[in-house]
């Protein structure tokens, strides 16, 4: 995995939006890494739907965008491209006659501006799926679901399970930067200047350790994951946020221009088969996915309809 960045914390000031999750470390020296010797795939399209497909086909390599996040999408300590999407990528596009991919590291924020100016073909960086991203790419429909969970002191003293909780006890909360947490916490009435930003769940799990928060909040996987060696901290059982007065639950995606259908709908026809098939399990599950993330979620319910 690449090296992880210096964990400076900080108060959360205004933000226009959110990301998935936050990046972690390494993308800026990995870039020169996905982008050398990358071969240029030329995507102007001439028939309905688009022929990206057909010249992927013919070049035999689809570049990928990804946002160096363990477990979503990076680069291993031994130089290779693995997580998530890329794994479930490369068994895809094999289906559908592409035989190669190739990463190019870039910013989560500019997975999306990446895209649309053609620096890659696909973002494979296990998107959330929402109605503002909706309106600059398509989506596949999603190949995992994700509920929220907490870090907490062992016992979980402050008996923290919401965010309702976080609020009506005073509770001191930290998140990571651009984390969708942020606004959860903000629409259950937290006050937005009082949340401690950190860097990733790594540094989540120091604060709940160290006493500097009651609560750390990320998705119910990467809580799992990183408690299991504390001895001092513990992940609550996940949970769906409420968002517009609703529960809540986030989809991860592949993105993909919106010239693009032929691409995206041949995608979703594998991806689907993969689903009932009992295989998309197979090739999360390395990556901490359990039964609990599969899904039947749809890209158009979370694009809003």
């Amino acid at each position: 995995m690449a090296p992880p960045l210096e964990h400076v914390e900080t108060h959360v000031g205004h933000r226009s939006g959110t990301t998935r999750r936050s990046l972690l470390a390494g993308v800026a020296a990995l870039g020169a890494l996905g982008a050398a010797g990358c071969s240029r795939v030329a995507t102007a399209s001439t028939k309905e739907g688009g022929e990206l497909l057909d010249r992927l086909r013919a070049a035999g390599v689809v570049r990928l965008g990804i946002a160096g996040e363990i477990p979503f999408g990076y680069i291993d300590k031994n130089g290779e491209l693995t997580g998530e999407a890329p794994e479930l990528a490369k068994v895809i596009f094999k289906r559908l006659g592409v035989d190669r991919v190739q990463p190019v590291p870039t910013e989560f924020g500019s997975l999306i501006p990446g895209l649309n100016s053609q620096q890659f073909d696909v973002v494979a960086a296990g998107m959330y799926v929402n109605p503002e991203r909706c309106e600059q790419v398509i989506f596949s429909d999603p190949d995992y679901q994700m509920l929220d969970s907490f870090i907490v002191r062992k016992g979980n003293p402050k008996g923290l399970r919401s965010y309702k909780d976080v609020v009506e006890k005073n509770a001191r909360f930290a998140t990571g930067t651009g984390y969708a947490e942020i606004q959860y916490a903000v629409e259950a009435g937290y006050k937005e200047s009082d949340i401690l930003i950190v860097p990733d769940q790594v540094a989540g799990l120091n604060a709940v350790e160290a006493g500097r928060v009651d609560v750390f909040a990320g998705t119910a996987l990467t809580t799992r994951e990183v408690v299991k060696k504390s001895g001092k901290a513990e992940a609550t059982e996940p949970f769906k946020p409420i968002v517009g007065g609703k529960p809540h639950v986030d989809g991860g995606a592949f993105a993909f221009r919106p010239t693009e259908t032929n691409l995206r709908d041949a995608f979703n026809v594998e991806l689907h088969k993969l689903k009932k098939s009992g295989e998309l399990l197979r090739i999360l599950k390395p990556f901490g996915f359990t039964e609990a993330e599969m899904t039947d979620l749809t890209a158009k319910e979370l694009c809003g309809g």
